[in-house]
């Protein structure tokens, strides 16, 4: 027997168009400020749900942990191929940009996939993670630079943002202006605000990237790709580019920004009573586990109309999987949780991200060398009063405003200097550091969040 959801449970006020359809919707300001109730309301009814990404856009999202893992890798029931679906989309759909097909190896399936993938894969694995360990240190230590002689900083606009971007044009050969422009273009599309400009402007911002290698190619992602034996045309290699650059960016930045969020706020990691022991990677793995970067994502179509978990899905209807419900489904336990990283934050299946391994790297390295350079930092407004970005696919701080001692540049290079003979972080000297008058004094938080960092 299936369920066509006659009877959801209270959602939006009664007028609402979502209201009416009996679809929830996963946008606006609402959802972004509690999506864990919301996933909670729907479990209720189910592993499988109707909802809306934008208004009058319909789809079914899976919050069940083993209902999304069938989905992800049964690739012959629900395909990648988003060309059926956008044929009845508006074109001005605000999330028409990040669903639609493009020629890369996200929305492809079978042989066009692995073809694809190959060059993403094998061009993924020529970057040297030495190298790219030591750039994101240098990265972060440019951004400490700036910020923390203002002992002040909102760690998404100043730092989580801005290093991605950073080591991506290094990763691409990319001159900054360039730069700038891929992630303009990236944001606006998954905040889905005016996303066919964004989509503009990411398109004529990596055509140009491609045209620039395809005269000085260099050792760089776009330049290995176009030189891989499966022979990319330039219109494949731009879609390949997008896809790292979609990756490497946007989520990229909300896991360092979700990290640091966490290490902030949550006792087990900087807390007094429970001493704070657990390290950069376990953190990592709890917003992994409990707040991905994508929230909800890993899209997929059915190939014709069916009957799964109990519930008829149409044929080339969105199906997305929440892989921050699916891994807080109430049948695994917390316990399951420490020390796995079987979650779903980087899909599964034959299309599980082919960048995660660098992108944890960078994120852990980046939240490390902030610990490093500014060890009694602590959040300027309570944790409850952070805001989150609406959208539907992405978990995304607007801002984290932290504060801490100044620090000034000559001390931050006697740390970074301390590093590399392996000594231990160099203290302020005294009156170097002092806060400015009328701050508040470091709570006790900082400060053990201070002696963990060190292994005190």
């Amino acid at each position: 027997m299936t369920s066509e959801f006659t009877d959801l449970p209270p959602g939006p006020p009664p007028g609402c168009p979502a209201h009416d359809r009996g679809r929830v919707p996963l946008y606006g300001p609402e959802f972004a400020a509690d999506p864990a109730s919301v996933y909670t309301r729907l479990r209720t009814h189910g592993p499988l749900t109707k909802v809306d990404l934008a208004p009058g856009v319909p789809a079914t999202l899976v919050t069940g942990y083993n209902e999304a893992l069938e989905v992800l890798r049964d690739p012959g029931t629900f395909v990648k191929d988003a060309r059926e679906w956008q044929k009845h989309v508006p074109k001005d759909c605000p999330v028409l940009p990040i669903m639609m097909y493009r020629p890369n190896c996200r929305n492809s399936d079978g042989t066009a996939h692995a073809r694809l993938r190959a060059a993403v894969t094998d061009s993924m694995a020529r970057v040297d993670q030495n190298h790219l360990r030591g750039y994101v240190e240098r990265s972060a230590d440019t951004l400490l630079g700036e910020f923390g002689p203002a002992g002040t900083a909102d760690l998404v606009a100043d730092y989580a943002r801005r290093l991605p971007l950073l080591v991506f044009n290094e990763l691409f050969g990319c001159p900054p202006d360039l730069g700038d422009r891929l992630v303009e273009g990236m944001s606006g599309i998954f905040d889905t605000v005016d996303a066919s400009h964004a989509n503009q402007v990411l398109y004529e911002a990596v055509r140009e990237l491609v045209r620039l290698k395809r005269e000085k190619p260099g050792a760089d992602l776009p330049s290995w790709l176009m030189a891989h034996p499966v022979q990319l045309t330039d219109e494949e290699v731009m879609h390949q580019i997008l896809t790292l650059q979609g990756a490497g960016t946007e989520p990229e930045q909300n896991l360092i920004a979700n990290g640091l969020r966490l290490l902030l706020s949550d006792d087990r990691f900087a807390g007094d009573l429970s001493g704070g022991n657990l390290p950069v990677e376990d953190a990592l793995d709890e917003v992994l586990w409990t707040d991905p970067p994508l929230a909800n994502f890993a899209i997929t179509y059915p190939v014709t109309d069916v009957d799964f978990a109990g519930v008829h899905l149409p044929r080339a209807q969105p199906i997305v999987i929440s892989l921050a419900a699916a891994n807080t489904d109430p049948s695994l336990s917390a316990d399951e949780r420490a020390g796995n990283r079987a979650h779903l934050a980087w899909s599964a299946g034959p299309h599980t991200c082919p960048a995660k391994g660098p992108a944890r790297l960078i994120a852990s390295v980046a939240i490390e060398k902030l610990l490093d350079g500014v060890p009694d930092m602590e959040l300027a407004v309570p944790a409850d009063q952070l805001t989150w970005r609406p959208g539907p696919f992405h978990r995304a701080l607007t801002s984290l405003p932290v504060r801490f001692s100044p620090v000034p540049v000559a001390v931050q290079r006697e740390r970074s200097a301390a590093r590399m003979w392996g000594e231990a972080p160099a203290r302020p000297a005294p009156g170097a550091g002092e806060r400015p008058s009328g701050s508040a004094a470091p709570r006790p938080r900082a400060n053990t969040l201070v002696r963990w960092w060190r292994g005190e």
